[in-house]
C-alpha cells in the first residue's frame, strides 16, 4: 500500500502518551491491531490510523497524505513525555481471508480481511473499494475530512472508539454526541444510478440533502441529512436512492 506511511511511537511512556490522546483504548493492543483516530480539541476529525503492536513500541499505520501533519500533532502534545517519534520504511500489505503470520485482522469488519507489516504478499486484483462501501467504511481524505466527526462517520460500529477509556483529545464533544438521541446527519450506503464525481453535492428536490463520494458495483457512501434523505435523490448525472434499514 504505497497511500500508507508507519510511524514508530517508543519509550517508557508510550502506551499512557497515546492513551490521552486517541479515541480507542490503548489496552487493547494485547488483542491484535487497534482501529482509532485524533481529534481536534473542537472533537473533529484530524486523522485516523491503527495502531499496531510493535513489542514495546506502537507503530501507527497512517495515510501519507496524513503523516506529517499527525507527526506534527503528536510531537505538539509530547511535552515532557519519555517518546520518540520517527517515521519508519515499514510498507503496509492487506489481503482477504485468515490473518497470515504477523498479520493482523482488521478490527473495522471482517469483509475488510487483514493488514500485515512484516513482508507479508497482498491480495492483488481486490476492489477494496467495492469492499468499503458494502461495509459502510469511511476512507481517509475521501469520506473522512476535517470536517467530520467520528460518531457520524461510523465509528463506534467500526471499533474505532471507546467510551470507557476516560479522557482524550475531544472526547467532550464526542462523549455528548454519543448521548443524544440521535444523529441528524451520518454516513450511510445509497443506491446509485450513473456516476458522479467524489465530493458531488446530493439533491432532494430543491434541497441540498448530502454529499456523494465512493461508488462501487452500483452502491455508494454519502455524507446524508437524514431528514432529507429519500429515495428520488440526484448528484449530478446520477439517481441517488437511500433506503434506510
Amino acid at each position: 500500500m504505497a497511500d500508507r506511511t508507519v510511524l514508530k511511537i517508543s519509550g517508557a511512556e508510550t502506551r499512557d502518551f497515546l492513551q490521552g490522546l486517541v479515541t480507542n483504548d490503548v489496552a487493547k493492543l494485547d488483542r491484535g491491531l487497534v482501529y482509532a483516530a485524533m481529534l481536534t480539541p473542537q472533537g473533529k476529525y484530524r486523522a485516523d490510523f491503527f495502531l499496531v503492536p510493535a513489542g514495546e513500541a506502537i507503530l501507527l499505520d497512517v495515510a501519507t497524505s496524513l503523516a506529517a501533519g499527525l507527526k506534527q500533532a503528536l510531537t505538539m502534545y509530547k511535552l515532557r513525555s519519555k517518546v520518540e517519534i520517527e517515521e519508519t520504511d515499514i510498507a503496509v500489505t492487506r489481503g482477504l481471508g485468515d490473518a497470515p503470520d504477523g498479520a493482523f485482522a482488521d478490527p473495522r469488519d471482517p469483509s475488510l480481511g487483514w493488514r500485515g507489516y512484516d513482508g507479508q504478499p497482498g491480495d492483488d486484483g481486490v476492489d477494496w473499494d467495492a469492499l468499503r462501501v458494502s461495509a459502510i467504511v469511511p476512507e481517509s481524505d475521501v469520506e473522512l475530512t476535517g470536517d467530520s466527526f467520528i460518531l457520524e462517520m461510523g465509528f463506534e460500529r467500526l471499533n474505532g472508539v471507546d467510551f470507557r477509556k476516560g479522557c482524550y483529545v475531544g472526547q467532550e464533544v464526542t462523549a455528548r454526541m454519543k448521548h443524544k438521541t440521535e444523529l441528524r446527519k451520518g454516513l450511510a450506503q445509497v443506491a446509485v444510478e450513473g456516476r458522479a464525481p467524489v465530493g458531488s453535492e446530493i439533491v432532494a428536490g430543491e434541497k441540498a440533502a448530502g454529499t456523494l463520494f465512493t461508488q462501487a458495483a452500483g452502491q455508494g457512501l454519502a455524507y446524508l441529512r437524514f431528514d432529507r434523505a429519500g429515495d428520488d435523490m440526484r448528484a449530478e448525472d446520477a439517481v441517488v436512492r437511500y433506503s434506510p434499514a
